[in-house]
C-alpha cells in the first residue's frame, strides 16, 4: 500500500486510544449485541469519556473542535473490527452537523454537550416507507399550531432509531412546494405521540438498532426547528457529501480488513495437498483486489483532504461512495469464495462482513442515484 500522509502523530495517538477502547469494551460483546439487536448504552458513555463522539463539535459546546480526520479515525477503527452495530458514525458524522451548522444557539447548548458525552444518542429520520432515496417524495408533515408544530407521518430504516434520545426529522412544512417545502425538526424521545416500532431484522448489521418511527399529532416546540422553515432540502444537500464520504471511508477500511484476513487464511488453509495461496488463481485474485483497493484508498484520502479544506463537492463525494461500496462488495464476495465453505459460516468474520457490506450500496442514496449525480454534471 502507498503510505498515507493524511495523519500526524497526534492523530495516531488518538487512533491508538480508539483501538484500545474498541478492543477492551466492544469486540468481545459484539456477538451478544447481534443477538439482542443493539449495543449496550454504556459503551456510548465510554466513548464520550474518551472524546470519540462528535469530535468536530466546537469547544464551547463540549466538543474538541477538531477536523473531520478524527471522525475518520473512529469510523476506520470501528469498521476494521467489523463492529457494525456501533452507530457512532451516524451520530457524529451525519446527525450532529445539522445542529452545529444550522441549529440555534439554544438548541446547541441544550443538546450538543450531551451528544458529545454519549448521554444522548441521536438519529436522523429521512427515509419513509414509500420514498426510499427520493427525499423530495417524503410525506411526513409538520403543521404550525401556535408556538408548536404538529408532526404526523412515519419513517423507516432509521439507524440508531431504537436507542435514539433525539431525532432530526425531515418533514414537509409546505407540502405544495415540493422540495422547497422541506424542513428539519428535532423531536425528543418520549414526546407524546412519538413511538418506535420493533427493531428491524436485517440481513446484516444485526447489532445495529434500526427501527421504524411513528408520529401521531406530536407537538414539538417551534424552537426545535433546525435552521429556517422550508430550507431543509438545501441543508440536506449541503450535508450529504460528508455522509457519503463517511460511508466511503468505512467501506475502504472494512475491505482492507477483510483482504488482510483472507491473505492470512489462504496461507494456512490447504487444498489438494498445498496451501490455497499456492494456486495461481488465488494469487491473481488477491493481486487484483490489492491493486484496486490501494488505488481507491488514495482517492478516498484525497477526498478527506478536500473535505477538510471545504472543497468536497457533491459529485466527487458521489464518486467516492459509488466506487468504494461497489469495490467493498466485490472484494468481500471474492474473499468469501477464497474461504470456501468456511466463508459462509457466521463464526468467520468474512461472512459477517459480506452480510454487513451489501447495504452500503443502498443507504446514503443508492448507487444508482450516485450515478445520476455524476452523469448530471458530466452531461451538463
Amino acid at each position: 500500500m502507498i503510505p498515507r500522509t493524511l495523519f500526524d502523530a497526534d492523530h495516531e495517538l488518538f487512533r491508538a486510544n480508539v483501538a484500545r477502547l474498541l478492543d477492551e469494551h466492544c469486540v468481545a460483546h459484539h456477538e451478544r449485541w447481534e443477538e439482542q439487536g443493539q449495543v449496550d448504552r454504556d459503551v456510548w458513555l465510554k466513548a464520550g469519556e474518551q472524546g470519540m463522539l462528535c469530535p468536530t463539535i466546537p469547544e464551547e459546546y463540549g466538543g474538541a473542535g477538531t477536523d473531520f480526520r478524527y471522525n475518520a479515525i473512529v469510523d476506520e477503527e470501528v469498521t476494521r473490527r467489523g463492529l457494525s452495530g456501533i452507530g457512532w458514525g451516524l451520530h457524529s458524522d451525519i446527525a450532529a452537523p445539522y445542529l452545529v451548522n444550522y441549529g440555534s444557539d439554544e438548541l446547541k447548548q441544550r443538546y450538543l454537550p450531551r451528544m458529545v458525552s454519549g448521554e444522548l444518542i441521536s438519529a436522523i429520520a429521512m427515509t419513509e416507507p414509500g420514498a426510499g432515496s427520493d427525499l423530495q417524495g417524503i410525506k411526513t408533515t409538520a403543521v404550525r399550531d401556535g408556538d408548536h408544530y404538529l408532526v404526523n407521518g412515519s419513517k423507516t430504516f432509521i439507524t440508531n432509531g431504537y436507542l435514539a434520545d433525539v431525532v432530526i426529522v425531515v418533514v414537509k412544512t409546505d407540502p405544495a412546494a415540493g422540495a422547497k417545502g422541506t424542513s428539519l425538526i428535532l423531536v425528543e424521545a418520549g414526546t407524546p405521540g412519538f413511538s418506535k416500532g420493533h427493531k428491524l431484522k436485517k440481513v446484516g448489521m444485526k447489532a445495529q438498532d434500526t427501527a421504524e418511527l411513528f408520529f401521531e399529532n406530536v407537538r414539538v416546540p417551534r424552537a426545535n426547528l433546525i435552521g429556517e422553515e422550508n430550507l431543509g432540502f438545501m441543508y440536506l444537500m449541503q450535508e450529504l457529501p460528508q455522509e457519503r464520504l463517511s460511508v466511503a471511508l468505512s467501506a475502504v477500511s472494512a475491505a482492507e480488513s477483510v483482504l488482510a484476513q483472507t491473505v492470512a487464511y489462504v496461507k494456512e488453509r490447504k487444498a489438494f495437498g498445498k496451501p490455497v495461496a499456492a494456486f495461481q488463481n488465488t494469487q491473481f485474485k488477491l493481486a487484483e483486489l490489492d491493486a484496486e483497493l490501494g488505488a481507491l484508498r488514495v482517492y478516498i484520502d484525497r477526498c478527506i483532504e478536500l473535505h477538510i479544506a471545504g472543497r468536497l463537492d457533491a459529485t466527487t463525494a458521489a464518486k467516492a461512495k459509488l466506487l468504494a461500496t461497489d469495490l467493498q462488495c466485490k472484494l468481500i464476495d471474492d474473499c468469501v469464495q477464497l474461504h470456501g465453505g468456511y466463508g459462509y459460516m457466521w463464526e468467520y468474520p468474512v461472512a459477517r462482513a459480506w452480510a454487513d457490506a451489501r447495504v452500503q450500496r443502498i443507504y446514503a442514496g443508492t448507487n444508482e442515484v450516485m450515478k445520476l449525480i455524476i452523469a448530471r454534471e458530466l452531461l451538463a
